[in-house]
């Protein structure tokens, strides 16, 4: 039997499929969540799920959460003395579950369909297929959740044609995909997201209310235990808000006790920040699907943080629709990898349906552009493969040579969305010798190849001469992780070129920047010119024409915004 897990950031569930449909598994405890918590004593016990999260309360030191956000880093937690990467922590819990099926079903499980959120990177994919493996598990499939949530609302079985958003909002990560059902073929048109934004971030907005409300506390003095204390409590306020409009939190700390009430109203006001951070992916999904608002035909809410009712009522607003919460938000992902791995099985009582994806990031290389002065910049960025292209994928672009008799050519294998090659992550390099000639009369045909299960291929044939180099590029676990990749993004170079020190200026480039990183296609093309121009004229030093362009440019922002 293959199960499906949910491999969650605050909790993690594991299901299978019955000729009833698919249904939750319990835990040891009985329920059907189990958290994704580790913890380890002095004598190197190892807890998970509940009791960990409890033990964590008393012993923060020697445990660990929310690791899930870690993955494929080399992010090293020490419990007790011992230290684990995030992919092995989340084996111990991937372990727990097989435990439990196996008790549950009365039979040894070898294999499983594991879901992770859409929006994680390839060296992610991988560390989450490394981690099942590490807890005994052959892993049938890797499957995004909105992909596994669709399948758990049986949008599969619905005949009528359409196009489905779902909203994915789970403990650490945010999640939206626009996929689209055309007879038994469900197709992912776009996906966006934002791994460091989900439940727990709501957590921390009472958590800071809380201080604000209590100004005696000295947070920075408290010691690591009052701190997952008052975290712990702000998450018991936030549940309570369950259907109501106000929600208690009590706090001891030391030997006093401190209360708050706090009103629906208030805490939906203070998640104004979040709430905006939400709406970049979902317009940004839909720009890449070239769909509007008014083309969706049904919204699911999936994940924890979607309980609550100022999330849901943002969304309907959003939308003008009402979104479908007819499954439990913290159970869909995990029934939908049950049926993706009944499918696996070819059971009979299942309906065949095909599942295609997308490459969540877009695949290029670094190339040199021609200045003015006729003198060549290096260090740009020249997409390949851009994100949200249906794999398989294969495209080729032409790269000539820039100086005369040059003997090489080097391609830099890049994964991200920024024009400058410095700000995207490096997965490998390339080299390939090329015939001495004049500067561009020598040229090769770089061609990307991306494959379901996440490989990157690729091929450099000399057009001269017809020599091929061809390379499979294979990231590995030191890969930067998204934190270290996001601190090299803000570090952008531009800003230290005078006068770009002025904050008009400044503020200008990082909104054309962005708009850039949002765009595909020839909509890059256009921002990239208006970018260069503008650059052009700071590069004059002359407050006349930097004044014309930046208003210029303002215009231009203002205008593609729209």
């Amino acid at each position: 039997m293959i199960i499906g897990i949910d491999l969650g950031t605050t909790n993690s569930l594991v299901a299978y499929y019955t000729d009833e449909g698919p249904k939750i598994i319990p835990n040891r405890l009985g329920k059907n969540l189990t958290p994704s918590v580790v913890s380890v004593d002095e004598d190197g016990q190892v807890f998970i799920g509940e009791t960990a999260k409890e033990r964590m309360q008393l012993y923060p030191d020697s445990s660990a959460a929310v690791f899930k956000r870690s993955m494929g880093s080399e992010k090293v937690y020490e419990l007790s003395g011992k230290k684990f990467l995030s992919e092995e922590l989340s084996a111990l819990v991937l372990r727990a579950l097989k435990e439990d099926a196996e008790c549950y079903l009365q039979e040894e499980v070898t294999e499983a369909v594991i879901s992770v959120p859409a929006y994680f990177n390839d060296e992610r994919r991988k560390a989450t297929k490394r981690a099942g493996e590490l807890a005994g598990l052959k892993v049938e499939r890797i499957i995004s959740e909105p992909t596994a949530a669709a399948i758990a609302y049986g949008l599969y079985e619905n005949r009528q044609n359409g196009k489905f958003l779902v909203f994915d909002l789970g403990g650490g990560t945010f999640d939206v995909s626009i996929l689209e059902l055309y007879d038994s073929i469900i197709e992912v048109r776009a996906v966006a997201g934002d791994n460091f934004l989900g439940g727990e971030d709501f957590t921390k907005v009472i958590e800071d209310i809380f201080f604000d409300k209590n100004p005696d506390i000295e947070r920075e003095s408290l010691t690591e235990k009052e701190n997952r204390h008052v975290k712990k409590q702000a998450e018991n306020c936030k549940m309570g808000f369950s259907g109501e409009r106000y929600s208690n939190m009590t706090c001891k700390i030391g030997e006093q006790t401190y209360e708050m009430r706090l009103s629906l109203d208030e805490y939906e006001a203070k998640c104004d920040e979040l709430l905006d951070k939400i709406r970049q992916p979902i317009k940004r999904s839909l720009s890449d699907a070239n769909v509007r608002l008014k083309d969706i035909d049904r919204i699911v809410m999936v994940g924890g943080a979607t309980k609550l009712s100022f999330i849901r009522k943002f969304v309907g607003k959003l939308f003008h629709n009402l979104p479908d919460t007819s499954i439990n938000p913290d159970e869909a992902v995990a029934l939908g990898a049950a049926v993706q791995g009944a499918m696996k099985e070819r059971r009979d009582s299942i309906k065949e349906v095909i599942l295609t994806d997308v490459c969540p990031f877009t695949l290029g290389t670094e190339v040199v552009v021609e200045k003015d002065n006729g003198r060549f910049e290096d260090g740009h960025f020249c997409p390949i493969i851009e994100r949200n292209t249906t794999i398989p994928a294969s495209r080729t672009e032409r790269l000539y040579t820039v100086h005369d008799n040059q003997t090489q050519i080097r391609c830099k294998v890049l994964q991200g969305e920024s024009r400058f090659a410095s700000n995207n992550v490096t997965l490998g390099e390339i080299r390939i010798k090329v015939p001495k000639a004049e500067a561009g009369k020598e040229s090769v045909d770089v061609t990307y190849t991306y494959d379901v299960n996440s490989i990157l291929e690729v091929e450099i044939k000399v057009t001269s001469t017809g020599e091929i180099v061809k390379e499979i590029i294979k990231t590995n676990a030191t890969d930067m992780s998204d934190e270290e990749i996001k601190e090299r993004m803000e570090a952008l170079s531009y800003l230290k070129i005078h006068p770009r020190e002025k904050e008009e200026n400044k503020l200008l480039l990082l909104r054309g920047e962005r708009l850039y990183e949002e765009s595909i296609g020839n909509e890059r093309m256009y921002i990239e010119y208006a970018l260069r121009e503008f650059e052009r004229a700071l590069d004059t030093r002359d407050d006349g024409v930097i004044q014309g362009a930046r208003n210029d440019f303002k215009e231009f922002l203002e205008d593609f915004a729209e």
